[in-house]
């Protein structure tokens, strides 16, 4: 491949990966729309994050894994449980970096 072929590359994948961004923003930003909607995507960005989380921590290597063995699962717990009392990203993302450091230094 030469130097073109590699910047047309670039170009050409910037610019099929913006544009799915980019449209949508622009040409429904000028609409209200009806209350009901509005609150359906709200649960958009959870839902997705949920299902997300869900597949790394039950299913880390591809298949699922519901074992007392899966340290994902063991990490998952004190952090849910962290980030529902405090409400707060830092504390939720120590509990997990804390969890999952003792798991494998010292249990798994």
């Amino acid at each position: 491949m030469n130097s073109t072929s590699i910047w047309i590359m670039i170009i050409g994948v910037s610019i099929v990966s913006i544009l799915p961004r980019i449209l949508p923003v622009a040409l429904l930003s000028r609409y209200e729309f009806p209350a009901p909607l509005k609150k359906w995507l709200s649960f958009v960005a959870p839902a997705v994050l949920s299902s997300l989380t869900a597949l790394s921590v039950l299913a880390p290597g591809g298949n699922i894994d519901i074992s007392i063995n899966n340290s994902y699962i063991w990490a998952f717990i004190p952090t849910l449980l962290i980030s529902v009392k405090t409400r707060s990203l830092f504390y939720g993302l120590l509990a997990g970096i804390i969890t999952m450091a003792v798991l494998y230094n010292f249990i798994f």
